[in-house]
């Protein structure tokens, strides 16, 4: 029986509990439906006020991450150097050799040298705030790998919300299996809420992470777009992104925690899948989207 009773509290925990703001939840999934059928892909999208009143559209588990679980990646390291008493200074020795040079990685922009001595901490930077791969495909091979990141996160969110099964350089082999590395809306949601809301790793290694997605420069013109320049807003958010073989835009991406002057707190997500246009006009949905969320939650009396 005790069991059981743990197992229904952790799950529990696991789910945005609502207030019961009916009305405010309902215009939202009324305006966030309205808007995502009007572009020509699958858009889902998921949104926690304050860490209860929850809205989920399009809410299934398909929803290529793309570079979204670089932040799963950063969790399940912190975790690992937490349980071992690792710091995130430890540095790590690159032979400029093994690195891809065809891939996104403004760390091999950066670095000329033969031999690149970096520590993890700047190689997470790297991944959180300008999404760069060959960080990532280094950290997983040395640090915490594919399986054992996705059995973390299955720790923290529910397990058929997410997969995590290929590193970058595996999905760039093979633009398919970006397919398996999914996630539903809401999934991604709740990880970005726990990780701005709850304890999941150690306080200091998990400041860094909230601090890096605040400093986050790729995908500007998606969430972030119709809320830059606003007085007293703040965002920290996750991009990916990604075509596939016959050069449909398989996923454009967005995750973020934004707080309001006013003292709200809310997570958004969209999830942009298989979208017949290009990157400007995915980044529009979203940004769309975002401006949709944002006014209601400013001014919920114009709508309700």
């Amino acid at each position: 029986m005790c069991v059981i009773l743990i197992g229904i509290a952790a799950i529990a925990l696991s789910f945005p509990k609502s207030t019961g703001n009916s009305k405010l939840t309902d215009v939202l999934t009324d305006s966030i439906t309205r808007i995502a059928s009007a572009y020509p892909g699958e858009i889902g999208v998921a949104v926690i006020i304050n860490s209860t009143d929850t809205v989920a559209v399009n809410d299934t588990s398909i929803y290529p991450m793309m570079s979204v679980f670089k932040v799963h990646q950063a969790l399940a390291i912190c975790n690992r150097f937490d349980r071992e008493g690792i710091s995130l200074d430890t540095t790590l020795a690159i032979q400029r050799a093994e690195l891809d040079p065809e891939t996104w990685s403004p760390m091999l922009k950066e670095h000329a040298e033969a031999t690149i001595t970096l520590p993890v901490s700047t190689l997470l930077r790297y991944t959180l705030i300008q999404s760069d791969n060959n960080a990532s495909n280094l950290m997983f091979e040395r640090l915490v790998n594919v399986a054992e990141t996705d059995s973390f996160v299955a720790t923290l969110i529910p397990r058929h919300s997410f997969q995590i099964a290929y590193t970058e350089s595996e999905m760039s082999a093979d633009h398919a299996k970006a397919y398996s590395n999914r996630t539903s809306p809401l999934g991604a949601a709740m990880l970005i809420d726990r990780l701005f809301t709850d304890t999941l790793v150690s306080r200091e290694k998990q400041n860094f992470i909230m601090k890096s997605l605040g400093e986050c420069t790729t995908g500007k013109d998606r969430i972030a777009a119709p809320l830059m320049g606003k007085a007293g807003v703040s965002v920290a958010h996750k991009t990916g992104s990604g075509y596939s073989e016959n050069g449909i835009l398989a996923a454009h991406n967005d995750v973020a925690y934004i707080s309001l002057p006013n003292g709200t707190r809310y997570t958004l997500a969209v999830f942009v899948k298989d979208f017949k246009g290009n990157e400007s006009q995915a980044a529009q949905a979203a940004a769309h989207i975002s401006a949709a969320v944002y006014s209601l939650l400013t001014h919920p009396s114009d709508e309700l």
